[in-house]
């Protein structure tokens, strides 16, 4: 599964004179290794997905295939227990 965060640290990475590297988030991605059901084993490439207390995922359109899915976070979910 990849979940991603925002690229940079600042919505105008060059706004300061620097170079935009140097806002450059190195946590903007980050890949787990899960288990999920086998029936998941062969989704087709693009499929969506919601995952319980994590968020809607799509599978891969590149990185697909049987037997290895890759899943891409499109959105999280909205944390409502604290309200």
């Amino acid at each position: 599964m990849r979940s991603y965060a925002r690229l940079f640290y600042k919505a105008q990475p060059e706004a300061d004179g620097k170079d935009f590297l140097q806002n450059l988030n190195p946590a903007s991605l980050l890949v787990v290794t899960a288990y999920v059901e086998p029936s998941l084993a062969s989704v087709a490439a693009g499929q969506r997905f919601q995952f319980e207390r994590h968020g809607y995922f799509v599978t891969d359109l590149k990185d697909h295939a049987v037997g290895k899915v890759v899943f891409n976070r499109v959105t999280g979910m909205k944390d409502s227990w604290a309200k």
